[in-house]
């Protein structure tokens, strides 16, 4: 089945952690035999060729830069840094494009025209399509920037990451999101750019929500309901996403997804984290709206952890192709997982694209 992922991470991992995505997952981990500087080192779980192989068509691929002066969160001294930083990401991204690694999807046009070239038998090696996104705002110097981005196909965009921001609260930490804040959202507005309230604390949540009417969706965001950490949604804004017409991705990070799992200590075997619980997050969106369309796959996987914090029956990424025979079996028709796995997102773009 195609599959549509909401959140990855791909130039981080290329840039930083210096990883060849177009080998295999296999071949990336053998490279990193003996490494220690990164706690998922020989743990990947992500590459082109792997996207390719679980028919992973289109996904919404980051840029990440956060501004920090607290050392408990590692980040720049300066927006003009964290911005040089995204910019050598998205110089990744145009490599990869030059190459046919990839093809960036910026408009409806180019959306069509990708899914179609993915249905066809007619080409061995299919680029994978992205939509541009920006994990956290703080690399945005003035409204300017966010004009370049766009121009640049940045589509979407998150105010927050972790810890307070430019421009909003993150997670672990309390505070709204200032006149700064609200200068961004209306800028966001204007240029149609999609609103990811990922990340943002509750407070940053609801003032967000207040003073934004544009499009929005939560890329890679569980549910509280199963893990009561603000990292998490609530029901309460579960069902306001709903209400805005948003779609939510589904996240496999195994913090996420378990409750009391201690970093660096707890293991998927022994926390008996799988992928049943991200079916359990899925149902449980399912059913708060009442239907099969407010939800979809954001997997986040190798944003900064591998298989030593992900479901154990994950190997890879090509596994997501696992998650229409679980939702098979729990009941749902094969118009709902198809939606679940793809057309949701595919169906909002169209919808906010227009």
């Amino acid at each position: 089945m195609f599959i549509l992922d909401a959140h990855l991470d791909l130039a981080m991992n290329a840039v930083e952690w210096n990883r060849d995505l177009t080998k295999s997952v296999q071949q990336i981990r053998k490279s990193e035999f003996g490494m220690s500087d990164k706690p998922d080192r020989q743990n990947n779980t992500v590459s082109l060729d792997a996207m390719r192989k679980g028919n992973i068509g289109i996904c919404v691929a980051t840029q990440i830069a956060r501004v920090s002066d607290n050392k408990k969160l590692p980040g720049w001294n300066s927006q003009e840094e964290a911005w040089a930083h995204t910019q050598e990401q998205l110089a990744w991204y145009k490599s990869m494009e030059e190459i046919g690694e990839m093809f960036q999807i910026k408009n409806i046009d180019q959306l069509n025209k990708h899914i179609k070239l993915w249905s066809s038998e007619d080409i061995s090696k299919k680029p994978i399509g992205y939509i541009l996104s920006l994990e956290g705002a703080d690399s945005i110097v003035n409204m300017d920037y966010l004009e370049k981005s766009y121009e640049s196909g940045l589509r979407a965009i998150g105010p927050a990451h972790y810890g307070p921001g430019v421009y909003a609260h993150g997670t672990d930490s309390v505070g709204g999101i200032g006149l700064r804040g609200k200068e961004l959202l209306k800028k966001i507005e204007e240029l149609n750019l999609i609103l990811d309230t990922t990340h943002l604390c509750d407070v940053s949540f609801w003032e967000t929500l207040e003073n934004y009417n544009g499009p929005l969706w939560a890329s890679h965001n569980n549910c509280r309901k199963f893990v009561d950490h603000n990292r998490q949604y609530s029901d309460e804004q579960i069902s306001e996403l709903i209400s805005r017409n948003a779609v939510i991705g589904i996240p496999l990070d195994a913090w996420m997804m378990v409750p009391k799992w201690i970093r660096g200590e707890s293991t998927p075997e022994k926390m008996g984290v799988t992928l049943d619980q991200m079916i359990d997050n899925i149902d449980h969106i399912c059913q708060l709206s009442g239907n099969s369309s407010h939800v979809g796959i954001g997997s986040d996987l190798d944003g900064a952890f591998g298989k030593e914090q992900t479901p154990h029956d994950l190997d890879t990424i090509a596994d997501l192709q696992k998650v229409p025979i679980m939702l098979s079996r729990k009941g749902y028709s094969d118009l709902d997982i198809e939606k679940i796995m793809s057309l949701n997102f595919v169906e909002f773009l169209k919808r906010v694209w227009y």
